[in-house]
């Protein structure tokens, strides 16, 4: 989990470093050289026909919100701070609890609204600044935290109906690919350098290893004491921020991810006493 949270958070930095390339094309190489390890994980006997599914439809959905959410997150990290963006994409377990009531009828009481409204809160208080001076970039770490938790429920169906990991990834990838190649006419690609190439593809590698170290510490370890691990990227973020863009973080934005925090950790700790499927990726990307 901590490998994850940290390759991650170097998968971030270089979304930032390399903000001279358009996000569309960052994120068609994302998509791309993201693919390369998630072959690693399909099964020999399975290569000729693993992309068959029963399940076209719940893959479109999951990987046209994803791509969406991953095209928000890249251009907030463009445009944010790293410590703001990473504190409002915390914010996805609450949207995840609005959407089970939503889309799978789940009741939910007190202490789990108690956390959501905390998370509102501390949402707010990041954001409103940002508001008061017109920045409205501050909606796009929201609009990530909205798909999120779209993805997390089909995720959850995907994987309810037998769906493997490699599959859901798969098209993921793919579906994302076409999405940033459609930026291509209305975007400013450009032909990379060798080095800035490099960087793109380490973009891809990070994410999509991240991802797999995700899915392994959730396999071996109790997600109990997995989980609040994911807290660690806040840290990364202000540590990277400072050091790398000279990034101060405000009052709000400590104040607001700690009332984040707590909201999340309030869920967390409700979903994991009721014995309930937790979800496990905060981040798809």
């Amino acid at each position: 989990m901590i490998l994850s949270v940290l390759f991650f958070s170097l998968m971030d930095i270089l979304i930032k470093i390399t903000d001279e390339y358009d996000v569309g094309q960052v994120m068609f190489c994302r998509a791309i050289f993201g693919l390369i390890p998630i072959f690693f994980l399909i099964p020999k006997k399975k290569l000729k026909n693993f992309y068959k599914t029963k399940y076209p439809g719940y893959h479109f959905f999951r990987s046209f919100i994803g791509a969406i959410a991953m095209y928000a997150i890249f251009v907030g990290l463009r445009n944010l701070q790293l410590s703001e963006v990473t504190s409002l994409a915390f914010s996805g377990p609450i949207w995840v609890v609005i959407f089970s009531i939503l889309f799978l009828g789940e009741k939910i009481r007190a202490k789990r609204w108690i956390a959501v409204g905390l998370g509102f809160v501390g949402v707010l208080i990041i954001s409103k600044p940002g508001f008061d001076n017109l920045n409205f970039y501050y909606i796009y770490p929201v609009i990530f935290t909205l798909g999120f938790a779209g993805v997390s429920i089909l995720i959850r169906k995907l994987t309810l109906v037998g769906e493997p990991v490699y599959l859901i990834a798969f098209y993921f990838s793919i579906c994302s690919a076409i999405f940033g190649l459609f930026t291509l006419p209305l975007g400013n690609w450009k032909i990379p350098t060798s080095y800035d190439l490099g960087l793109l593809i380490l973009i891809g590698f990070f994410g999509s290893i991240a991802n797999l170290l995700l899915t392994a510490a959730y396999q071996k370890a109790e997600v109990s004491l997995t989980t609040p691990l994911k807290y660690l990227s806040l840290v990364f973020a202000i540590v990277f921020g400072y050091f790398l863009f000279q990034e101060s973080p405000t009052i709000y934005t400590l104040s607001g991810a700690g009332l984040i925090v707590i909201s999340s950790a309030i869920i967390f700790v409700r979903e994991y006493q009721l014995k309930r499927p937790i979800t496990t990726l905060p981040r798809q990307q």
